[in-house]
């Protein structure tokens, strides 16, 4: 089974510790400094979305060259590998996928000059002021992207640092000894509710003897 982090909404405050947090581990770590996660609001509630590292991950699926793998119970990729196609993000169900990349400081963010001609011409030279657009549309000169996912900090001791710094323990690590544990809590729970409430009712269980007879 892969692992993966989840979040619980309820614990949630928003304070987007998990994304700088997230953000300076992978720049220190020499990898994309964007951060892993993000943080979703709406009326009533927050919680940061981060890939949930399928079983059948469609992201690995689609790579023209394999940069993403399964390995280590979970989904990898190997950002070295990764040519900026795009189309793990268009694949990703749960938009956890976000292009990403870093330019030479000697590269301008963008340039006085663009008409439709130098679009038709495919001129490398310019490029239009576009930095407002979401990722999946946005380029700039020089800027080489790469796709940027939830790796679970697999290069620190501690594993994700996303769930070690929540203020609140919103997020948490999910693997096949958590599951255990909580289906094993959850079978108790039943137990007791059975013991104590008499769910059925000895009403009930007498006439399913009786019919069983």
């Amino acid at each position: 089974m892969n692992r993966f982090v989840i979040a619980e909404p309820k614990d949630c405050i928003g304070c987007n510790t998990c994304m700088a947090a997230c953000s300076e581990v992978h720049k220190a770590a020499g990898l994309q400094s964007h951060p892993r996660l993000i943080v979703m609001r709406d009326a009533s509630s927050t919680a940061p979305i981060l890939c949930r590292h399928c079983e059948d991950a469609p992201c690995a699926r689609v790579c023209p060259v394999k940069a993403i793998t399964h390995q280590n119970n979970a989904i990898e990729l190997n950002e070295s590998l990764c040519i900026g196609c795009k189309l793990c993000a268009i694949a990703c169900p749960f938009g956890a996928i976000t292009p990403d990349g870093s330019r030479p400081l000697s590269a301008p963010v963008n340039y006085d000059r663009f008409s439709q001609a130098d679009a038709h011409a495919r001129e490398a030279r310019t490029a239009p002021y576009n930095q407002g657009l979401h990722p999946m549309l946005s380029w700039a000169p020089g800027l080489r992207q790469a796709a940027v996912k939830c790796d679970l900090c697999a290069f620190l001791p501690n594993g994700p640092e996303c769930v070690r710094v929540c203020p609140t323990n919103t997020l948490f690590l999910v693997d096949e000894n958590a599951i255990e544990q909580a289906n094993a809590a959850k079978r108790l729970e039943a137990m007791e509710v059975f013991h104590t409430d008499n769910a059925f009712g000895d009403s009930f269980l007498n006439q399913q003897r009786a019919e069983k007879e």
